[in-house]
C-alpha cells in the first residue's frame, strides 16, 4: 500500500504536510480531521479499517507534526484559518467523504456550511455544539497548566478526564507527548482553548443549515464531555443528520478498546457505503453465479480488479488528541 507524502502550499504562504494512503486506486477518498494538536500519527488505527474500502487522506496543521519544519512558527491559527485550510485541501484532493474527531468537528461543519464541496457524507465523532460544565472545567484547567508550563500536570489531567477510558499504553503516549510539547505549540494550545471557551453555539449554528451533504454523529455512551444528548440537539439545525451512540465508550471512541473499535468501524463503513470498486466486484460475482446457473448466457469479459489490500503502514506511535 503506497503512501503519497506531499507538501501542499496554502494561499496564505504556509505549507501543510499531507499523507494520502492509496489502498486501491479505484477507491474513493476520505479526509480525516483531527482535534487540537493531534497529528497524522493519531489516525494510524483508523486508517487501517478505513483502508478496507477507501483511500484515507490526513494532514498536519502548519504548527504541528511534519508540517512544522516547513513553516516559520511565528503565527497563531484561528478557527477560521483552520476552516480555510480544510476547504483548500478538499478542493485539491476532492474527497468523497470526511471524518472528524473531537473539536475538529467545528472546522469540518463550518467548512461544509460555507462552500459546496466534493464531500457526499461526513462522520463527526465526539463533538458537541455546547460546552457543558465538565468540558469547561477540563479545558480551563488544561489552559492554565499549559500557560504555566506545567505540561506534566496537563498530561495527567487529560488522562484523568477525557482520556479516562483509554488503555494504559495510550495514556502513556499522551503523557510523553504533552510532557515534551514545545513552547510554540503550547502557545497554540492556549489560544485554541481560549477559542473553545469563547465559542457560543448561537454564533455559528445558523450556518449549519447550509450543509447539503449527509452527516452522521458518533458519540460515546460514557462521554461526559461531548454527550450523545448534546450532539442530538443539532438535529434542529441540520437537514440530513443521523446520530449513533457507541456503547461503553468515552471521548476517544475507537482508541478505547476492541469493542468500541468494532462499533465505530461498523458505523462508519455502513454509513459511507461500499466503494465503487467493491460494488463492481459484487456485481461481477452475481454475474458469475448467474452464468453458472444459465450456461447459455454469454460470458461477459471480467475486469481485472486488484482485491488484495496490503496492510496499512505501521504507526507505532499513536497519540490521543487533546480535544
Amino acid at each position: 500500500m503506497p503512501i503519497e507524502k506531499l507538501l501542499v502550499p496554502l494561499p496564505a504562504g504556509l505549507k501543510v504536510y499531507v499523507e494520502r494512503h492509496v489502498f486501491n486506486p479505484a477507491f474513493e477518498s476520505v479526509i480525516l480531521i483531527n482535534g487540537a494538536l493531534a497529528t497524522t500519527a493519531s489516525f494510524g488505527q483508523t486508517i487501517k479499517y478505513l483502508g478496507e474500502r477507501y483511500n484515507p487522506i490526513c494532514f498536519d496543521l502548519p504548527y504541528a507534526g511534519q508540517s512544522k519544519a516547513h513553516n516559520v512558527c511565528d503565527f497563531i491559527l484561528t478557527k477560521d484559518d483552520e476552516v480555510d485550510i480544510l476547504l483548500h485541501l478538499i478542493g485539491v484532493f476532492e474527497p468523497s467523504f470526511l471524518l472528524s474527531v473531537s473539536w475538529g468537528g467545528v472546522a469540518s461543519l463550518l467548512a461544509l456550511s460555507r462552500a459546496r464541496t466534493s464531500v457526499k457524507r461526513a462522520v463527526i465523532a465526539s463533538f458537541s455544539p455546547r460546552l457543558n460544565e465538565p468540558m469547561t472545567a477540563y479545558v480551563t484547567a488544561a489552559r492554565d497548566h499549559i500557560a504555566a508550563g506545567e505540561n506534566l500536570k496537563a498530561a495527567q489531567l487529560l488522562n484523568d478526564t477525557v482520556g479516562r477510558h483509554l488503555p494504559r499504553i495510550m495514556k502513556l503516549y499522551n503523557y510523553r507527548y504533552l510532557s515534551t510539547l514545545p513552547r510554540d505549540e503550547q502557545e497554540q494550545v492556549a489560544f485554541h482553548v481560549d477559542q473553545i471557551l469563547s465559542i457560543r453555539p448561537e454564533d455559528y449554528l445558523h450556518e449549519f443549515r447550509n450543509i447539503d451533504c449527509g452527516l452522521k454523529f458518533l458519540n460515546g455512551e460514557l462521554d461526559e464531555y461531548t454527550t450523545p444528548d448534546d450532539a442530538r440537539s443539532l438535529s434542529a439545525h441540520l437537514k440530513r443528520a443521523e446520530f449513533a451512540t457507541i456503547e461503553q465508550a468515552g471521548h476517544f471512541l475507537d482508541l478505547e478498546g476492541r469493542p468500541a473499535l468494532r462499533q465505530v468501524r461498523t458505523a462508519i463503513l455502513d454509513y459511507f457505503g461500499p466503494s465503487p470498486a467493491q460494488a463492481s466486484g459484487r456485481a461481477l460475482d452475481c454475474l458469475d453465479a448467474l452464468t453458472a446457473r444459465s450456461p447459455s448466457l454469454p460470458l461477459a469479459p471480467r475486469a481485472i480488479v486488484d482485491a488484495a489490500l496490503q496492510s496499512a503502514a505501521d504507526h507505532s506511535f499513536q497519540q490521543a488528541e487533546l480535544p
